[in-house]
């Protein structure tokens, strides 16, 4: 699926209210549309002029909802949907979520996930290898991804009040134009 419209992604998040991120709902404690809106917020804190990076936060775990149960491609599926409607910043964030992950494992063994994260970790390739810790590190999106990986582990907060979804319209027609005016430059 590819989201050609603000339109289409706002429905696509709300149908993230109640979904969750396995279908027994044994995985993490807060639904999609919580995590999401909760790990915007945390990158807007942090981060508050790269709008970019904060609707990556936003969308990063749709592809959870565009197909249930692949964990090992979730971030990619998200990608893939974001790309066109938000350019390849906001999408290739989205797919470093989860290598982001693996990195944080192997270079802060400490670095604290949920048990669900711990399970899906060997689904998504366990710890990196040297070689994949130098190759992730050369990305000029590196940095970026793991703090989007940090706001990523932090957002699972029950009861979280991190404001509502249509607060976040006017950020994602902002970054869909510049990623419309971007494409329109590209030969």
């Amino acid at each position: 699926m590819e989201l050609r419209s603000v339109e289409e992604l706002m429905d696509l998040l709300h149908a993230c209210r109640g979904a969750w991120d396995t279908p027994d709902r044994s995985g993490d404690p807060v639904d999609l549309h919580d995590h999401a809106l909760q790990t915007a917020a945390l990158l807007r804190r942090s981060h508050p002029s790269d709008k970019e990076l904060q609707v990556a936060g936003l969308t990063h775990d749709i592809g959870q909802l565009l197909r249930p149960g692949d964990d090992a491609r979730h971030a990619q599926h998200a990608a893939d949907a974001v790309r066109p409607l938000l350019g390849e910043r906001v999408a290739r964030l989205v797919a470093l979520h989860v290598p982001a992950k693996r990195y944080l494992a192997t270079t802060e063994p400490g670095h604290p996930l949920t048990r669900q994260s711990v399970l899906t970790l060997m689904t998504q390739g366990g710890a990196m290898s040297p070689e994949e810790v130098r190759a992730f590190e050369a990305d000029p999106n590196a940095a970026d991804a793991v703090t989007l990986r940090q706001a990523d582990d932090a957002a699972k907060v029950v009861g979280l009040d991190a404001g509502v979804l249509e607060d976040w319209h006017p950020v994602l027609e902002l970054v869909a134009a510049a990623a419309r005016r971007t494409s329109r430059k590209v030969p």
